[in-house]
């Protein structure tokens, strides 16, 4: 037991150690990072297990945890106090929107009108959409004009990272009820539906800059999930359960490496803007991650801020973490984060209010 333990306690130092180093460098420790919970739940019951004994083992473990505390309130939260909200706060959400359902995944012909109303009944100041889809051709699908018909939100910076039959477009969108008076994009060299783009916006006087981004998904084909689903209900087979799993590996390698060059183009970015910043986005990453890590930098995390419990942003099937962020400069306070607790999509939408 006591061998297994130090073990933990390496795997957990290890995943603490990803948020540092680069994958693009050193690849494996981004899965220490992705399995953190893991070790950390394994040392709190080793921490228990000796404690019980009466054996001073127990405090490998719980040295173990303390260092890893700071990355570990990424993930959870108690927060027993509330500030008021008041008309003068900055209500912004952040929602991987998953193109409306355009095709139909949630098997729901209602849930493109869902999301609307959703959107429409947080109406928010500042709304970061990942996962645009409009077209000009279809009417019940024009997304632009319909999200701007029903929100305060009226000014729109959209950027396309695909168009076909020249009327359908895959893209990023923020819409704002502040004027816009600067675009720009950072794109990235993949042919995947990912990129970060950059608002400055005229708020009091003052001008803001919201980052809106979408980093390297895994991209999981559906064998990949078929898989994932027999080895939860333990039906699998094991003549090809190696080279499936194998598999899932080298597509969760190449995910970490692609966004930690994404991670840092951003970070590099963010670091030369002279403006206060407002960063939302999919990051595709958790708090144990050198994404993570990269892009926040000497921001604020909303949820670190003002945000309660075991945070989870992915309503997919892997893995179930906090995978969406808003960050802001630390002269802005966040207020009562939250992420909404029903969608038709693979994500919840997020939300906080931001003080000047």
């Amino acid at each position: 037991m006591l061998w297994i333990n130090y073990a933990l306690i390496i795997g957990l130092l290890c995943a603490v150690a990803s948020k540092y180093i680069s994958p693009n460098h050193f690849w494996i420790l981004a899965f220490f990072g992705l399995a953190f919970p893991l070790f950390i739940i394994a040392n709190i019951f080793f921490t228990v297990y000796w404690f019980a004994q009466f054996k001073l083992h127990f405090i490998f473990s719980f040295a173990a945890i303390l260092l890893s505390a700071k990355t570990l309130l990424g993930f959870v939260q108690l927060d027993f106090t509330s500030d008021a909200i008041s008309n003068k706060d900055i209500k912004v959400m952040s929602y991987n929107s998953m193109l409306f359902d355009l095709y139909n995944w949630t098997k729901n012909t209602q849930s493109r009108n869902i999301i609307l109303t959703s959107l429409a009944e947080e109406n928010p100041d500042i709304l970061c959409l990942q996962e645009f889809y409009t077209s000009e051709e279809k009417g019940d699908f024009n997304n632009i004009d319909t999200v701007t018909g029903l929100l305060n939100a009226k000014n729109l910076h959209v950027e396309y990272t695909t168009t076909l039959r020249g009327n359908d477009h895959w893209g990023i969108a923020t819409f704002t009820k502040f004027p816009i008076i600067k675009k720009g994009k950072i794109e990235f060299n993949t042919s995947a539906n990912n990129m970060c783009i950059y608002t400055d916006l005229l708020i009091k006087k003052d001008t803001v800059r919201v980052y809106n981004m979408h980093l390297q998904s895994i991209r999981f084909s559906k064998a990949d999930y078929k898989f994932i689903d027999q080895v939860k209900n333990d039906t699998t087979d094991t003549k090809d359960e190696m080279e499936k799993s194998k598999n899932i590996l080298r597509r969760l390698k190449r995910a970490f490496v692609k966004r930690a060059v994404q991670a840092d183009a951003i970070a590099a970015h963010i670091e030369s803007c002279r403006y206060k910043v407002v960063v939302c986005g999919d990051f595709n990453d958790t708090p144990a991650s050198y994404v993570y890590h990269a892009v926040r930098g000497k921001l604020k995390d909303a949820f670190v801020e003002s945000g309660s419990g075991f945070e989870q942003t992915y309503a997919g099937k892997f893995p179930r973490f906090r995978i969406d962020y808003m960050f802001h400069s630390k002269e802005f306070k966040s207020k009562n984060y939250h992420h909404l607790t029903e969608s038709l999509t693979d994500h919840y939408p997020i939300v906080s209010y931001i003080s000047f």
